[in-house]
């Protein structure tokens, strides 16, 4: 069992969320006190939030949450380096104060409540705690369809992930020290915080829909971090493109025999359509391929780099 009171840190990445805020504020400065009133986590606990980069007047509004509610803290980065990367910093950051972190998105769409179930799971041994989603019903079909398929994608390409569990997470601290030693550039946090090891639990809950701003995850950057997560942990799409070589060359023989068997019989001409489709699958295949081959060297370069995943331009903590 754990102790009756750690202190625990919200980590709340933002980015643009201007609109956002003063909601998200007044909503968690009642759940803290109120936990703290129930004597589930201590006095000493804060709200983090991490301004990641925001173009807009995100910044202004959490000093200014900062200087009416010292329970407030914040952490500006010096450029936007993506949801990740934020999420990463603060909990970095909230590391060095805090017994337990909590991870979760600024719009409120991961239910606040799920926290007391967190909690209870963390007092109850575990040190990593997965927010799961309950149900998609909300979702449209389009939403429902390619989120779960995402999840079962990536079981399918060998990455070791939580089903319809996205960042919304507890971890203790010798959790996030654990953390603290994977030093890829790369990050998928998905798929790193199941490598680390340690006693965990699910929390589930409902997701809520977004009351104000924007999502900031369109189609466009849901797939591109689905290829984030699927490349940084899957060494597969290289193993299919040795596996499709094969294919193509057997292929390859086999219509080399056609060929020759065709203008052994004197009917040169009629295989003129099948020569050109095959010229066109082939060249589209080895282009696809090397792509594929490519974005994984671009990940070696990233990596062998060393360049810093963030830079913290300022810190608002008491």
């Amino acid at each position: 069992m754990k102790k009756n009171e750690p202190i625990l840190y919200l980590v709340i990445p933002c980015y643009n969320e201007e609109e956002m805020l003063n909601i998200t504020t007044k909503e968690l400065t009642k759940k803290m006190e109120q936990l703290i009133k129930k004597k589930l986590i201590s006095n000493d606990s804060k709200v983090l939030y991490v301004n990641d980069g925001s173009k807009d007047k995100t910044w202004e509004k959490i000093e200014e949450a900062h200087k009416h509610n010292k329970i407030f803290g914040g952490v500006k980065l010096s450029r936007n380096k993506g949801h990740q990367n934020a999420l990463l910093a603060g909990l970095m950051t909230a590391k060095k104060y805090a017994d337990i972190t909590i991870s979760m998105d600024a719009d409120l769409q991961d239910d606040i409540n799920v926290i007391d179930k967190m909690l209870e799971e963390y007092k109850n041994g575990a040190e990593i705690v997965y927010g799961v989603r309950s149900s998609r019903k909300k979702d449209t079909f389009f939403k429902r369809f390619t989120a779960e398929g995402f999840y079962k994608f990536m079981k399918i390409m060998g990455v070791d992930i939580v089903f319809n569990h996205a960042d919304c997470r507890l971890m203790s601290k010798t959790a996030l020290e654990g953390l603290e030693s994977f030093k890829e550039v790369n990050l998928f946090l998905r798929g790193i915080v199941p490598q680390i090891g340690y006693k965990t639990g699910i929390a589930y809950y409902e997701r809520n829909e977004r009351v104000a701003g924007e999502s900031k995850y369109p189609l466009k950057e849901m797939l591109k971090f689905a290829w984030e997560g699927i490349s940084s942990f899957s060494v597969k799409p290289l193993k299919m493109i040795t596996n499709v070589g094969f294919i193509m060359s057997m292929l390859s023989f086999i219509v080399l025999i056609y060929a020759l068997i065709v203008k052994l019989t004197g009917r040169a001409v009629s295989g003129w359509t099948f020569i050109i489709c095959s010229i066109w699958l082939v060249s589209g295949i080895q282009m696809l391929s090397l792509g594929i081959i490519g974005e994984y060297i671009g990940k070696i370069y990233n990596e062998t780099k060393h360049r810093p995943r963030y830079i913290v331009e300022k810190e608002l903590i008491d």
